[in-house]
């Protein structure tokens, strides 16, 4: 077992088991689900733990936590050229408290310090303004529009994409972790 990242306020921690029920309410609301690109609707508990059985070597995933309860996910998948490509979601009752932004700064931090990563992209769909919020508060460039699947809506949606290489700070990031 990996050890946890800890933020001021959250923990991003290996899934478990237990974690479907929370995953799949959470994840499984349309207003999240639409959001992401491999996330279906509707999503079941059958499904989350279909997902979680399916997560490959290339792949890190962490559930996001508040106070021990599941708020959401972060993670990344690595790219054939080295790179990652980083993800996340958090479920609608925590929407607006900065969850989003804190998870993701620490899994950009753990990606060029721990994983040792020097180039990040992301993307989100033209019509999530928060996550695009999100991606530019992080110092992600953006990189042009194209258009992902999405799993929810089953339909090819446009899609913003964004990269962000490893700053020179990271360096020192390094020497903290």
């Amino acid at each position: 077992m990996s050890k946890p990242i800890k933020t001021r306020r959250l923990v991003l921690r290996e899934l478990a088991d237990s974690d479907v029920p929370q995953l799949a309410r959470h994840a499984g609301e349309w207003d999240v689900a639409r959001m992401t690109a491999r996330i279906p609707f509707p999503y079941s508990e059958a499904l989350a733990r279909e997902w979680m059985e399916t997560i490959g070597p290339g792949e890190f995933v962490r559930a996001v936590t508040f106070k021990s309860q599941i708020v959401g996910a972060v993670g990344y998948v690595q790219n054939d050229d080295g790179s990652a490509e980083i993800g996340y979601w958090i479920g609608k009752p925590w929407w607006g408290l900065g969850f989003a932004t804190e998870a993701a700064r620490a899994l950009v931090r753990h990606c060029f310090t721990s994983a040792g990563f020097k180039r990040l992209t992301c993307c989100h769909f033209e019509d999530n303004p928060a996550s695009e919020r999100v991606i530019r508060k992080l110092g992600f460039k953006p990189n042009g529009v194209t258009s992902a699947w999405c799993d929810a809506r089953q339909a090819e949606v446009p899609t913003r994409s964004y990269e962000l290489n490893r700053p020179m700070v990271a360096m020192l990031w390094r020497l903290t972790a």
